[in-house]
């Protein structure tokens, strides 16, 4: 059985676009690839062929792939959780206390996590950590790096 996964509704808006294009424009694409390749020749020594088809097995395992994440995902509506705790949905504006260096973080699902945007997974090792604490609580997230302690200084 698939495990339900939360995301925001940007984010299942992505997964909704993402599979639309695939299913669509990613699809013509490929299906002319295929047919000029066919067009050159023999297709045992065709790597052109090869590739595209390879393409195309890659874009239908991403549909599939798609389809049954969004059967499974659940949507996070703004407002609906806790407003005093770190949870999926929520921004929280965190303070390293091994450095001082104060960050805001997104806290998402894990398809949309995206660390160059400080969108952080709820399943990430510092996304756990936060998880569930109100401001002024410290948590520590055992990292790659090592542990690193936050305080939770605003629910944004």
């Amino acid at each position: 059985m698939a495990r339900q996964m939360t995301v925001t509704q940007e984010g299942y808006q992505n997964l909704l676009n993402e599979l639309n294009e695939r299913k669509t424009t990613k699809r013509e694409e490929i299906k002319e690839a295929i047919k000029i390749a066919k067009g050159f020749g023999d297709l045992s020594e065709n790597s052109e062929y090869d590739e595209a088809r390879d393409a195309q097995a890659h874009n239908e395992r991403r549909i599939l792939e798609l389809e049954e994440m969004l059967k499974h995902v659940t949507i996070i509506e703004e407002g609906s959780t806790a407003s005093d705790k770190v949870t999926a949905g929520k921004s929280v504006r965190v303070l390293n206390t091994a450095t001082g260096k104060e960050t805001v973080y997104t806290i998402v699902g894990p398809t949309e996590a995206d660390p160059f945007q400080k969108k952080i997974s709820d399943q990430s090792p510092i996304g756990i950590a936060l998880g569930g604490k109100k401001v002024g609580e410290e948590a520590t997230a055992d990292t790659p790096k090592g542990s690193v302690v936050f305080k939770i200084l605003e629910l944004i």
